[in-house]
């Protein structure tokens, strides 16, 4: 009697050796058209939850912090580092009534954070964290001091940067924080702005003190439109960019120009 391996591990035959193949009944019309509205139901859904989760894409629409993040700039903001509050969730879920914030962790000194500023229509805002709880604040002729000590300044070079719109030669720092935290800054109005000489501040315990690095263009703690910043308005942290164009010389419909618009040596640089 002959023994044949496809007859043995074959399901249903009907020839010996020749597998009857079954195929799946056509889905109708209003089949094919749910089960696509059931995948782009949880593909939303599974974005939603990766954006109130763990990261959420945001792009830089202004040059507050210049020079560290440029206009056009596109970056992620990590969640699970300071935890999660009304601030983490997704519009319109950021005007529920809730307070609070769970799994909560503090940003330190020099982080760059996001926030939501309830003075200005619960938008977000993204600024350097210079003023802890308890800190004392304050600018004299442009030099940071924090609790009565002032933080190392050091010039770097006059550069060619826009102040108002207008090009303008305006000179470059590196500052220092007390933790050792290093980052530049720029000065439109060299030690003569009007956010040169303000202060005392002093930060209320759960709130922070935000500055913007391009210190004579930041509305930022030093001024009555933003003030503290109470820890459940914290977003998350700035991690790194992801893309990075400059759109000054081009426009949307402009396709052609996007390839040299596109700063190649900026994407996944980490936000410092």
């Amino acid at each position: 009697m002959g023994f044949s391996l496809k007859k043995f591990f074959g399901g249903e035959s009907g020839v010996e050796g020749e597998t009857i193949k079954t195929e799946a009944p056509k889905m109708t019309p209003a089949e094919e058209a749910w089960d696509l509205a059931k995948t782009v139901f949880f593909a939303v859904a599974i974005a939603m939850v990766l954006r109130i989760v763990i990261f959420q894409p945001f792009n830089i629409p202004s040059g507050s912090m210049k020079p560290t993040l440029l206009i056009g700039d596109f970056l992620v903001v990590s969640k699970p580092t300071f935890g999660y509050s009304r601030a983490s969730l997704v519009y319109p879920l950021t005007r529920l009534p809730l307070h609070g914030r769970i799994f909560a962790g503090e940003p330190e000194r020099g982080d760059v954070v996001v926030f939501k500023n309830r003075k200005d229509g619960n938008k977000d805002y993204i600024k350097r964290v210079i003023g802890m709880p308890g800190d004392e604040i304050r600018m004299i002729r442009g030099r940071l001091h924090i609790n009565g000590a002032p933080v190392k300044k050091e010039f770097i070079e006059m550069s060619n940067l826009i102040c108002d719109h207008r090009p303008k030669q305006a000179p470059t720092y590196r500052e220092t924080l007390p933790n050792g935290v290093s980052y530049l800054v720029q000065e439109c109005d060299g030690d003569q702005g009007r956010l040169d000489n303000v202060g005392p501040y002093q930060v209320p315990a759960g709130r922070f003190f935000m500055m913007g690095d391009n210190r004579d263009q930041s509305q930022d703690s030093r001024t009555p439109q933003v003030g503290y910043v109470p820890l459940e308005d914290v977003v998350g942290r700035a991690e790194r960019l992801f893309f990075s164009v400059d759109g000054a010389d081009t426009k949307f419909w402009q396709v052609w120009k996007w390839p040299f618009a596109i700063r190649y040596g900026r994407i996944f640089d980490p936000v410092e």
